[in-house]
């Protein structure tokens, strides 16, 4: 019996190619009456299908945390010093405008040029939510995808399908892309 080892868009080194691909496809060979896959192999992209013996996984560097265990942020609101009218009835927090802070000295992380943020600072607002509780929602997705393979038979089929999504979701933010083809189609 096999369990996949990897999983899709996970970067892997290939042994006998001796080159890094990402994988495609994940294969499970099954076997009328076994509940497990009898074998898994994967498709890199590179002519054939690999077992998990052929792979290695990129190593984590062991003295960098996952940023979602170690880091909380947050927004802060900052002063608008530089604007020409300080108390605009447009802005919802007249004055200021927001900053998330990434870290503990609370000046690394995301902020916005003024004349951004007098253009519509609403969507700036709602970008500064969203940016703040990114973690919170990759911490909820690492564990709705550790339920669903803890407990593959007992999970809902749609909570598979969102277990799936979250897992390339992740696999997106952790792992660089491919290089693609330079040209105007690479950026579409």
């Amino acid at each position: 019996m096999a369990k996949a080892v990897f999983h899709k868009g996970q970067r892997v080194y290939v042994k006998p190619v001796a080159t890094w691909a990402v994988i495609e496809e994940v294969r499970p060979q099954w076997v009328k009456g076994v509940e497990e896959p009898l074998r898994v192999s994967y498709d890199t992209g590179l002519g054939r299908d690999f077992q998990a013996h052929e792979l290695a996984a990129e190593e984590k560097d062991p003295h960098k945390p996952d940023l979602i265990e170690t880091e909380n942020w947050r927004v802060l609101r900052a002063v608008n010093r530089l604007s020409q009218d300080a108390r605009d009835p447009r802005h919802p927090y007249p004055g200021t405008y927001p900053v998330v802070v990434t870290d503990e000295k609370d000046w690394g992380g995301w902020r916005v040029p003024m004349a951004e943020y007098d253009r519509d600072p609403q969507r700036v607002e709602h970008q500064s939510r969203v940016f703040a509780n990114a973690l919170r929602l990759m911490r909820v997705a690492r564990e709705l995808i550790e339920f669903a393979q803890d407990y593959p038979h007992e999970t809902p089929g749609q909570l598979l399908d969102l277990a799936k999504q979250a897992e390339m979701t992740l696999a997106a933010i952790y792992h660089e892309p491919t290089p693609r083809a330079e040209g105007p189609a690479a950026a579409m």
